[in-house]
């Protein structure tokens, strides 16, 4: 590899290029503040971002580089959501899965990419270490590769890995990834983990998120057995379960004995775990997240979180009204995935209030607010109050079962509206 400053490594991107930025805990920040500090010289150069967890607000979103940069988020990311919620940036909606294919037809054209990698093994291959998702399809088609070679990227397994004749251009750094603190669960996520673990068969595939939720799902699984795991984003509530041999992905169809993900973020204990792990691979987003791929996996169990859910079952989880907050991510692919699994059981799962006391279950979306999970494709709804069922029953009974599980002090309304908009089929139903 030929090793350069970060000043010269940047000087490879003119005016009008696009530079998809790498995502998850592994943001190339010193890659990043160097192209920003060429604004003063750049104009139209499109940046994708994507999902990512920075440790510091994106050093190219400053007013003074507005012409200089023009941000296309593909996920609306904790670094740019200023940015983007000041009118600078925009958002392009797309299921994470499917946004290799708009870098691979052309629909999103790029000329670089900003990696950070693992420093090369043996053969010279680096590795992408906790981001694989959106970074190989970008990487496979910018026509320049431009990385940081970072001793503190874990080398993992999969589609992660590069060879250093690919590299147009490396700097050296030595720079931390950024570790997400693990959720601890409070009391209203421990009960909706037990409610869900409890419908959760041994020998079950998990696709399972980030947060407190999720991480009270996995520990409420610990006495569960043969457990596979193939999901989007991997996270250090899972090591429990891999350590202690729970998870052990011996039913798995895809990838037997292999758990699977698209990324990693958490703290240095996962990410040294996953270290040349080859029992564990990070693949392409559009591999991990391919609804008839995922659905191979018998009783996989899909559980993601939402902003809202209204009384029909259609499911918010990227926007507050209007103003988008994240991104669709993989939830409608697993959530398609996991109900054409054999046995598989999808879930979303909401503490049953907001922070500020506001029901998540609503008797109609926030005006503004957009569908992620349509009605059409939901099973079960999941608050501390318990699980709503709701494959194959109507509006009315949609309704009443989720009024059973939303707050009590909301419960009247709830049933007040239900009875507005449903009538006798709601007033006859027990």
């Amino acid at each position: 590899m030929r090793y350069v400053t970060p000043a010269e490594a940047v000087q490879l991107i003119d005016s009008g290029d696009s530079v998809y930025i790498q995502g998850s805990t592994s943001i190339p920040e010193v890659l990043s503040q160097a192209l920003a500090d060429r604004g003063g010289e750049l104009r139209d150069v499109t940046i994708y971002a994507a999902f990512a967890v920075g440790r510091c607000e994106a050093p190219y979103c400053r007013p003074e580089y507005k012409d200089s940069f023009n941000v296309k988020s593909l996920f609306v990311a904790n670094n740019i959501r200023k940015w983007l919620a000041a009118g600078y940036g925009t958002t392009i909606p797309a299921f994470l899965g499917e946004i290799p294919a708009l870098f691979r037809d052309g629909t999103l054209p790029l000329d670089a990419v900003f990696l950070n990698v693992s420093p090369p093994n043996d053969e010279g291959y680096c590795s992408f270490g906790v981001s694989a998702d959106l970074a190989v399809s970008a990487t496979e088609c910018a026509r320049k590769v431009i990385v940081q070679v970072n001793k503190a990227m874990p080398f993992s397994y999969g589609d992660a890995l590069i060879h250093v004749s690919r590299i147009d251009a490396a700097v050296e750094v030595d720079d931390p990834l950024v570790e997400v603190p693990t959720a601890v669960p409070t009391e209203t996520d421990s009960a909706i983990g037990r409610h869900i673990a409890e419908m959760i068969p041994d020998g079950a595939t998990l696709q399972i998120g980030v947060g407190g939720i999720p991480n009270a799902v996995l520990a409420a699984l610990k006495d569960h057995r043969h457990l596979g795991l193939h999901t989007e984003a991997m996270t250090d509530g899972v090591l429990p379960l891999l350590e202690s041999g729970v998870i052990d992905n011996s039913c798995k169809k895809v990838c037997p004995g292999i758990s699977v993900a698209s990324l990693a973020l958490g703290s240095r204990r996962l990410y040294d775990y996953m270290d040349y792990r080859e029992d564990l691979i990070l693949k392409d987003v559009a591999w991990t997240n391919a609804p008839f791929r995922i659905a191979q996996n018998p009783k996989v169990m899909a559980i993601n979180s939402a902003v809202e859910v209204d009384l029909t079952g259609q499911v918010c989880a990227d926007s507050v009204g209007t103003r988008i907050i994240s991104g669709v991510g993989g939830q409608h692919d697993f959530m398609y995935g996991g109900s054409l699994s054999e046995g598989g059981k999808t879930f979303i799962a909401i503490p049953s209030m907001t922070d500020k006391g506001v029901s998540k279950i609503r008797p109609v979306l926030t005006e503004g607010a957009g569908v992620v999970t349509t009605r059409h494709m939901i099973q079960h709804i999941v608050t501390e109050y318990g699980v709503a069922v709701l494959r194959g029953k109507s509006l009315a009974e949609r309704a009443r079962a989720l009024i059973s599980i939303a707050h009590p002090s909301v419960r009247e309304e709830l049933e007040r509206e239900a009875v507005a908009r449903f009538g006798h089929s709601f007033l006859k139903l027990k």
